[in-house]
């Protein structure tokens, strides 16, 4: 999944969303989004003692940070408020919310604990990795296999699955915590997606470290 890809052609129709907001500064836009994200945490942690339907509004609530995460960026834009300042806050409030995100899920019961500091981890280096080439001259980096919409899109769905399979469907799991067992392996779908985490935030972190370094002049 790169849905960065789409971003040109997803363009028309995040402006025509925006409108409404136009009044909004950036930052309260990004105060929302880093609001939903938490909210969406605390539901997870949630459905440790209650009911994995909670996965619904959780799935949704992320689903939703990251619009209002959109909505910042092509609000400041229309308004001309972008500002270094904005951008810096964008970021870091980005960050806590992707990391809010993560140990909502680990703490669900629905996580393996290790995969999800795994995945963490691996989000953390590839955001890092965007940012120090920027700060080395390099521009802002936003390639690779997994971009922030590409997370918060996985993230969703997989909530959105569990939810799924949490409902009495003649396919859906019938073991506690709906988990799905496969030639003696146990997982769940927010496993699988943190473990695509793992390997695809590992491969951009990386290759987005070797593209910017090729770029750099050699020491002298």
């Amino acid at each position: 999944m790169v849905a960065e890809s789409y971003r040109a052609r997803v363009a028309p129709y995040v402006d025509r969303l925006a409108k409404p907001f136009l009044g909004w500064s950036p930052n309260q836009l990004s105060g929302v989004a880093v609001g939903l994200a938490g909210a969406a945490a605390a539901l997870a942690v949630l459905v440790r003692w209650t009911t994995p339907l909670l996965f619904l509004p959780v799935g949704l609530l992320i689903f939703f940070a990251g619009v209002f995460d959109v909505l910042d960026g092509a609000v400041a834009r229309r308004t001309g408020k972008t500002s270094v300042r904005g951008d810096f806050l964008d970021h870091v409030l980005d960050r806590y919310a992707d990391v809010l995100i993560l140990l909502g899920l680990a703490l669900s019961a629905y996580a393996n604990p290790f995969l999800a500091l795994l995945a963490l981890v691996s989000l953390l280096l590839t955001s890092y990795m965007g940012t120090q080439a920027q700060a080395v001259g390099a521009g802002r980096l936003y390639a690779g296999l997994l971009t922030r919409a590409d997370r918060l899109l996985i993230l969703a769905a997989a909530a959105f699955l569990e939810f799924d399979l949490s409902l009495p469907w003649p396919w859906a799991p019938t073991a506690p915590l709906s988990r799905i067992h496969l030639e003696g392996i146990t997982f769940t779908v927010i496993d699988v997606a943190l473990l695509y985490f793992v390997i695809a935030g590992q491969w951009t972190a990386i290759g987005r470290a070797i593209r910017v370094y090729r770029t750099l002049p050699p020491a002298t």
